[in-house]
């Protein structure tokens, strides 16, 4: 009798223990993966991408590091780029590269802890980045409010759209968008109810209806991280105007890749239409 309430005591314990250290340490290692400098192709020469160096400084004091990259036939467009969570902005060159080709200008930063920005990522801090990253194109750059468009693609879609509650902007697109952490970690640990426990919010979900700017949310049919059903909750969430568009084909990471020219073409007639 004894031995059994001591076994399901210990057995107790151990479960709490694991959601109060082991949870944690989980929930970061699942939203955030930074890759920083000097690892990833820091030669943006090699995709014939023209980029300038910025840094610029967050209201909690650190330090951030940008590309702007401006392109030959401009359509009077800015692109503020918030990234997924892995890797760093030398992982998009190849994007930002066919960007160029179809007039849009892209400004795009490193959240805090990766590539050559100082710190260390949070859910707090990279909204703070994302602030710090607008406002410097603003005031320094001198970019008006109705020439910036706000991308931000898988993690980058919940930065986007509380920047796009905090700043003025011209529009908002989301690509493979998350609709909150807590669906993601019911699709990511579904025998866990981490769910209940995890401190993590990105909930556009709750943010979206609240934008008074056009959105358009991009999304591959395949993506098997963050599934089309997402894009959809959010798109049924949104206010007017509004556009989904699918990319047939199409993973978590390749859209731009699948969606060829069409893809290009959409982004394009949708900044230029704002």
């Amino acid at each position: 009798m004894f031995s059994s309430l001591l076994r399901g005591a210990i057995i107790a314990v151990t479960i709490v223990l694991f959601f109060l250290f082991l949870i944690p340490l989980l929930e970061r290692r699942m939203v955030f993966h930074p890759v920083r400098h000097p690892h990833g192709n820091w030669a943006p020469e090699q995709f014939d991408l023209p980029v300038e160096d910025h840094w610029f400084e967050t209201e909690d004091g650190v330090t951030l590091h940008g590309w702007y990259a401006r392109a030959e036939q401009p359509v009077g467009t800015t692109l503020l780029w918030s990234q997924g969570n892995a890797g760093n902005l030398t992982y998009r060159m190849q994007n930002m590269r066919l960007l160029l080709d179809y007039g849009i200008d892209v400004f795009i930063y490193d959240y805090r802890g990766y590539g050559r920005s100082q710190g260390n990522p949070t859910e707090v801090g990279i909204y703070a980045d994302a602030r710090a990253a607008y406002d410097y194109l603003a005031r320094e750059l001198q970019i008006a409010p109705r020439e910036i468009v706000l991308f931000g693609r898988s993690l980058g879609s919940a930065v986007a759209v509380d920047l796009a509650l905090q700043r003025d902007v011209a529009g908002v697109i989301l690509e493979a968008p998350l609709t909150n952490a807590r669906d993601m970690s019911r699709r990511l640990v579904p025998l866990l109810p981490v769910h209940r426990v995890i401190s993590t919010q990105l909930d556009s979900l709750a943010k979206i209806p609240n934008i008074n700017v056009p959105v358009l949310i991009i999304h591959g049919d395949r993506d098997n991280v963050v599934p089309i059903e997402q894009g959809k909750r959010l798109y049924a969430a949104a206010g007017q105007p509004r556009q989904f568009y699918t990319v047939e084909g199409a993973g978590h990471n390749d859209t731009f890749v699948v969606g060829g020219n069409a893809y290009f073409e959409l982004l394009r007639d949708f900044v230029s239409g704002l």
